[in-house]
């Protein structure tokens, strides 16, 4: 688009040419403090038709109309958008002919009185001005905004003036995290921060990022959980810890997954995943209608009840709902692989017979489980992390909460006994020197300080990003992390 490069450059020399003027009169382009009284969110609510309101507040030129002696414009901060209008006989000329050098994307300090214009509109009737950053690069285009979606994400700032709406999920992220934050802490649970940087990559199943350290010659690797740190802070006798932490996982990219992204970790002493199912669908029902005033939200298109009772049901039973296929009768990994390939789904053929169910489970249940469901009584051979089910050797105390298809958060009784927490780690340990880089490292640390003793223990962590996606209706990841991972342009 050799055009559209060629009038960007005019438009920035026009605006450098201001930016001289300005420096020529003696003024500073780039000001200083600034004492802003007034968001305009609350200035709108001070107008009186009979009483003389001054009001001063800041925030940057989002419309600007000059009619010779006279100008209408918009300026906007964090919370809203006013008019404003201001006259050449009432500021003087002097600082009529500094303001005629601003334009849309300046920022300006206005005070002044309020009034409606005959149209009905709030008005700052500017008395005093000060400009305080000149804008050198023009905004994207008034009607057809910022709508291309990887100029969006690649450039958030120019993302979050144009688009109100961005700053508004924003604003409903932070209160989320806020949200928990406050749950959390009103029943005892104590915010802790752990290592970022790990000696042994574990927590989870994930490909780990890794970097390597100088003065301690040694590789590490970013967290993929803080799972075993946790832990290790109940074993030194914290009874309710929480964390809310970034994560790092080298794997793929997509609408729901982030290479970086936001988890809730805590973990309970003498509590089992029974009490975290409990727990995380009192908090998440209180946090919908806390913030929307209702039990239901719509996403894409669907109403999303969470004010009902959630579904609980075992990994098995919802394969034979939505499938009719039945794993208490199949038994063998042969029997298992013939009814994944009746339902189309391809197999490997060293996959295992509960990695058949899991893969069934992931390929033909998942995107069916639209309303809040608690899916419980995992394989133990996919969760080297949790006690095992009393009087079963083959399922586990786990859960994974999903709602519109997605895994929103993942909770277990946590495993205690270090003797078996070093079998399982071993047969990990197995897998990844087959290949499997996503298996769990031997951590002899972390199994040492479980033979100190570490309680009964209920552990859940919930994802904030998706949990945000479905509570701004947004369909990507993307929309809901201020500076998502791009390749390079």
């Amino acid at each position: 688009m050799p055009n559209q490069g060629k009038e960007l450059n005019q438009v920035m020399k026009l605006k450098l040419q201001r930016i001289k003027e300005l420096e020529e009169m003696g003024l500073e382009p780039y000001g200083r403090k600034y004492d802003k009284k007034n968001n305009i969110i609350d200035i709108m609510d001070m107008f009186e038709e009979e009483k003389e309101v001054v009001v001063k507040t800041a925030g940057r030129i989002m419309a600007y109309r000059r009619q010779g002696k006279a100008s209408f414009g918009h300026v906007e901060d964090t919370t809203g958008k006013i008019q404003y209008y201001i006259r050449k006989d009432e500021v003087g000329e002097d600082a009529y002919e500094i303001y005629k050098k601003m334009a849309v994307g300046d920022f300006i300090g206005i005070e002044g009185i309020l009034f409606k214009t005959h149209t009905g509109e709030i008005t700052i009737r500017i008395q005093n001005f000060e400009l305080l950053s000149k804008n050198m690069r023009p905004l994207p285009e008034k009607f057809h905004g910022l709508t291309d979606v990887e100029t969006r994400y690649r450039q958030r700032y120019v993302d979050l003036i144009m688009n109100r709406e961005v700053k508004e999920t924003f604003l409903v992220r932070s209160k989320v995290i806020n949200y928990i934050r406050k749950y959390l802490e009103k029943r005892n649970f104590l915010e802790v921060e752990t290592p970022m940087l790990h000696p042994v990559a574990g927590g989870a199943t994930a490909k780990p990022f890794i970097t390597y350290h100088n003065t301690l010659d040694m590789e590490l690797y970013l967290r993929i959980a803080p799972e075993l740190y946790l832990k290790r802070l109940v074993v030194g006798g914290y009874e309710r810890v929480f964390e809310i932490n970034r994560n790092f996982r080298n794997e793929g990219m997509s609408t729901r997954h982030n290479p970086e992204f936001t988890m809730m970790e805590l973990y309970q002493a003498y509590a089992d995943y029974n009490d975290m199912m409990n727990l995380t669908e009192e908090m998440v029902s209180n946090l919908v209608k806390d913030m929307f005033g209702k039990e239901s939200i719509e996403y894409e298109g669907v109403e999303i009840n969470f004010g009902k009772a959630w579904k609980r049901i075992t990994m098995i039973d919802a394969v034979k709902e939505y499938t009719g296929v039945d794993f208490n009768v199949i038994k063998t990994q042969e029997e298992a692989k013939k009814a994944a390939e009746e339902l189309g789904i391809e197999i490997e053929e060293k996959m295992s017979y509960f990695k058949i169910l899991n893969e069934i489970f992931e390929e033909r249940v998942e995107k069916k489980l639209i309303q809040p469901t608690f899916i419980t009584e995992y394989p133990k051979e996919l969760s080297p992390l949790s006690k095992s089910k009393k009087d079963s050797d083959e399922f586990v105390d786990r859960f994974e909460l999903f709602m519109y298809g997605r895994e929103i958060g993942n909770a277990y009784s946590e495993l205690n006994d270090p003797i078996e927490q070093k079998k399982r780690f071993m047969a990990q340990l197995s897998e990844r020197e087959g290949g499997d880089d996503e298996a769990h490292m031997m951590d002899d640390d972390f199994v040492q300080a479980l033979e100190y003793g570490m309680p009964p223990t209920g552990g859940l962590g919930i994802g904030i990003d998706r949990l945000v996606m479905l509570l701004t209706n947004a369909s990507s990841i993307r929309d809901v992390i201020f500076f998502p991972h791009m390749r390079k342009k």
